[in-house]
């Protein structure tokens, strides 16, 4: 998943499909999966850096400690609009959520670098592949 990395916790099987947790981290001005809408509630909780959410029709900065609600139905988008690393817990109600992960995951392989980056990256900092940090393979989704 290039600049996101997901991993599952808790899955549908483990908790009787009642929920699903799964953590998600995003480097420096990575953007998330875009405004999107489903029937199960997310809540997410940083854990750290300062992650940007949209939820409600509006963005809020969220970090490390904030606790953010986004009920089913309802469209909602996550970003890293920082220099620093960021990571939040994922909490989908009710579970099942994983069995969408694999064409998740490759629409974020396929995305560009340029499509990845936050509308407020440096400018400093190109998208083509040779500019970025090396990383290792569990910057990637497994």
């Amino acid at each position: 998943m290039g600049p996101v990395h997901a991993v599952f916790k808790a899955d549908g099987d483990e908790t009787r499909e009642r929920y699903s947790i799964s953590e998600w981290w995003l480097e420096p001005y990575t953007r998330g999966p875009g405004a999107h809408t489903h029937e199960e509630d997310d809540v997410f909780f940083v854990i750290d850096g300062t992650m940007s959410f949209f939820v409600g029709g509006a963005w809020i900065d969220a970090p490390k400690g904030s606790l953010v609600i986004a009920p089913g139905g309802t469209a909602h988008d996550f970003e890293n609009r920082t220099a620093e690393r960021a990571g939040a817990l994922n909490l989908s109600v009710p579970g099942d959520f994983e069995p969408h992960m694999e064409g998740i995951a490759e629409w974020f392989r396929a995305r560009s670098a340029a499509a990845s980056r936050t509308a407020n990256a440096p400018r400093s900092q190109s998208a083509s592949p040779g500019s970025r940090p090396a990383r290792d393979e569990r910057s990637s989704l497994e």
